[in-house]
């Protein structure tokens, strides 16, 4: 009976630290996935940006109007 406890006891002990490294993994995926999000916003406005001035210089050049 005791050896059995000794193996539950030590079963728990080491769910007990994956549930610790998969919440740090989560909390390192879930940082890195805002970090992506925040550049692919930022990328996102600079395609804008330069799609605007692509097309103000396609309505300056001459036989476009």
């Amino acid at each position: 009976m005791e050896t059995e406890l000794k193996s539950l006891e030590e079963k728990i002990n080491q769910f007990v630290q994956l549930c610790h490294r998969q919440r740090s993994e989560n909390i390192q995926l879930r940082q890195q996935l805002a970090g992506a999000t925040n550049e692919n916003k930022h990328l996102s406005e600079k395609i804008n940006a330069a799609t605007i001035r692509l097309e103000s210089l396609l309505d300056e050049l001459p036989g476009n109007k």
